[in-house]
């Protein structure tokens, strides 16, 4: 029995993935969550075989929860569901370690597949978003390593980032992250110089379009 946990900031689709994945003899739906940090939490706890993971979720966003989830559960897989199939995106989520990557849109049709892939070993992209595609923009990346501003933060400093941007004081910040609030300042400081923006507009700006958060 594969053991799958969901984790999707909208509680209707979840519902419909949960149906979906149940109604396979092979496929069972162990827990799900609305937020990326708490998905931290739960996956150690029931350490399932394969996480379905959103890309746009308050406080944590799906991409850095997938870093941080596999680092300390190596054997569970993830895959994640996306509005975005740029190069980009993909090749981020990757590099965190997720061993699916679906298009929300299709994902409907082929997340069973999916399921069943990655928990086998295997890797598994929706229709579009081909091996040579990633394989380009790997090639693309070893030449050109700083094209992603993203790339010159720290895991840390891409927390505070998606935190600032959604709007939190830097006393909140810090009780999420167990620092203190001049520690966040300098964490906030230090990315907006580092990606040379120097008002948060900007920085709300660059979160948008680099996938951090979304207009949603």
């Amino acid at each position: 029995m594969i053991r799958v946990y969901l984790v999707d900031d909208h509680a209707v689709l979840r519902d419909g993935l949960r149906f979906l994945l149940e109604a396979q003899e092979d496929i069972t739906v162990i827990g799900d969550t609305g937020t990326g940090r708490e998905a931290l939490t739960e996956v150690q706890k029931l350490k399932p075989d394969v996480v379905i993971m959103d890309v746009a979720m308050p406080d944590l966003n799906g991409i850095e929860a997938t870093a941080q989830i596999l680092d300390t559960n190596q054997e569970t897989r993830v895959i994640i569901l996306s509005m975005q199939g740029t190069a980009e995106h993909v090749f981020r989520a990757l590099q965190a370690g997720a061993q699916g990557y679906l298009l929300k849109e299709s994902a409907g049709r082929v997340l069973v597949d999916a399921v069943r892939s990655v928990h086998s070993g295997g890797r598994y992209l929706s229709t579009g978003i081909t091996e040579t595609l990633v394989e380009d923009y790997l090639v693309q990346r070893t030449t050109a390593p700083a094209h992603s501003p993203l790339e010159r933060l720290s895991r840390r400093e891409r927390e505070v980032l998606q935190l600032v941007v959604e709007g939190r004081s830097s006393a909140e910040i810090g009780e999420m992250l167990a620092l203190s609030p001049k520690t966040i300042d300098t964490y906030r400081s230090r990315l907006m110089q580092k990606l040379e923006i120097g008002d948060v507009p900007s920085l709300v700006k660059f979160a948008i379009q680099h996938g951090i958060i979304s207009l949603e």
